[in-house]
Formats: C-alpha cells, structure tokens, sequence
C-alpha cells in the first residue's frame, strides 16, 4: 500500500468535530483511516485553526482533496456566490459561513463538501449497512435531525439538499409537547431530537431508562417519518444513527410502529416478518460519517 493516495475527511457536527486521514486502497476497494480527531464544536475562530493546523501536520503523505460532511443547513448550488457555505443553521456564530472557501484557502487542496447526513448515507450504502442496495435513507437523530438519500447509488439532491427533519409527521395520541425547533415548533426535529427529549424530560436521553415513557412518543414521529420515506422514495434499507438512537429499544418500538401504520398496505418480502432487515443500526457505527467525507474527496478528485 506504499504510495496509495491520502485523503482528508471532516465531519462537522453540531456538537463535535470529527476529522482524519484516510488510505485508500485499490486492492480492497476499502478505506484505512490513519489517524482521527475529535474536538468539541465552538466557534469558527477557534474550530477551524485547529483542524488546519492538524491537517497541515500530519506526516501521512501529501492530501489529495478534503471531503466535508457538514451540519447544516448548506449551499450546495454550484452557481452560487455562496457555494459551500453553512447558511440559516442554529448555531449563530455559524450563520452564513463559508467552510469550503475558508479551508480550501488553509490547505491548498481541493474540497467537496455535502451535508452530514448525506455523508452518512454515501458511506453506509458503499461500506456498511447498506452495501449492495440501489436505494437507501440515513436518518440521523441527535442535536438536530437529517437524512441523506441515496438513490442508484448517488447522493439525491433537488433544489436543494433534503431537509426531511422539518417535515411535519403524526404524534402520538395525547401528547400535545409544542416541539423545540426555532423555526416550526413541532416538526420532527422538533418532536425527536435530543434537545426535544430534554426538553420533554428535563434530563438528557442518555441518563433515561428504556422504559421511561418519552420513548413511545419518540418512537411514534420516527417511526411515522419512517412511513414517510418507505412510502415515497422506497428505499431498500432504512439506517437509523445517531445519539439518540444509542437508546437501543427504539428499534423495535419503531419497528413496530411502522408496521401498525402501514396496516398491510405495502406487499414486499421482507414486511412484515423481516423488517429488522429494512429498519437497521449504522454498520459503520459512528465512523460512516467520516467513511462518507473520504469517499466524498476521493469522488471529487478523481471526477
């Protein structure tokens, strides 16, 4: 593998950065990430010095391009004066700041930059729990929540990239929580999210048992955003990460959900007696992030 080209990936989070190197390897079709970091996510005056200076140090070989799987929401049409840039996010100091323009200037090598979730998706469906599906959605339920869409193997964007965590689903019955989204209350984001579980419970979602009640309501919107997906993109698997989703009795909550709502009206092998293989934890783990932001440079550089 001496002389195998050395990639660059960033994947910026809300509430953490995680970036590394990467080797890829003709032979397997497959990545060997080399080195990673994780830092907490702050300001850009503090965040991005540090991750230029670590990229600028390591000792790997000379970086082809970057690959940033990024938080958004982002402008990604190539035409825009503001391509590459993080746009209406949460997060003030964040607002309208231009990621890709800032670090291509700090490293000198090319960037491809996509959404967070998209990244995710691009690495599950080449490396991990999706291998072998055509179609596949990554959904992303933590601070905020995302999916990235792959369709015949390729990121899906339209006029711009999906933000299915605004969308609006069914809650559970009684349960009247507003939601926390800034922007539309009680959107999924708003319902599911992990600041929403807080919010409900007065506790994070990590110090809640797996019987605490919040987690029927929680399972009810996703599993309805699941509905969602498998009725109108129809994808051959549905990946689940996230902090959130860590709580591993929603998967069979969910599971269950999703099967009620749909009542019988989807006919496909694997519903219902399968659907533990439609429905499934990141085989990537919290690496397909970072898996998704090296195929992302390696995609780019090699056109």
């Amino acid at each position: 593998m001496d002389g195998a080209p050395i990639y660059a990936a960033l994947e910026a989070g809300g509430t953490k950065m995680v970036f590394g190197v990467g080797r890829w390897d003709e032979r397997g079709s497959t990545w060997h990430i080399l080195e990673r970091v994780t830092l907490p996510t702050q300001t850009p005056h503090e965040t991005i010095p540090a991750i230029s200076d670590f990229f600028a140090k390591q000792s790997y070989g000379t970086l082809q391009a970057l690959g940033i799987a990024s938080f958004g929401p982002l402008d990604l049409s190539p035409e825009s004066a503001q391509f590459g840039s993080i746009t209406t996010t949460p997060k003030r100091a964040w607002r309208h700041y231009p990621l890709k323009k800032v670090l291509e200037a700090h490293l000198g090598v090319p960037v491809a930059i996509d959404t967070d979730v998209a990244g995710a998706a691009l690495g599950e469906a080449r490396y991990g729990a999706g291998k072998g599906a055509r179609h596949l959605a990554y959904m992303t339920v933590g601070t905020g929540i995302g999916v990235g869409i792959i369709i015949n193997g390729a990121i899906a964007r339209g006029l711009t990239h999906p933000e299915f965590g605004h969308i609006y689903v069914r809650t559970s019955p009684g349960d009247d929580f507003p939601g926390v989204c800034p922007y539309h209350g009680d959107c999924l984001e708003g319902l599911a999210s992990g600041p929403a579980i807080e919010k409900r419970t007065g506790a994070r979602g990590e110090a809640l048992s797996s019987d605490h009640p919040v987690w029927d309501h929680v399972a009810y919107v996703l599993g309805e955003a699941v509905v969602t997906l498998l009725l109108s993109v129809g994808p051959e698997k549905v990946i689940l990460g996230g902090g959130v989703m860590k709580q591993a009795s929603l998967f069979p909550r969910i599971r269950r959900h999703v099967l009620a709502s749909l009542n019988g009206y989807l006919v496909h092998p694997l519903l219902p007696e399968r659907i533990d293989e439609l429905i499934v934890p990141p085989g990537l783990g919290d690496l397909a992030g970072l898996y998704g932001a090296l195929e992302l440079a390696r995609m780019y550089k090699n056109g």
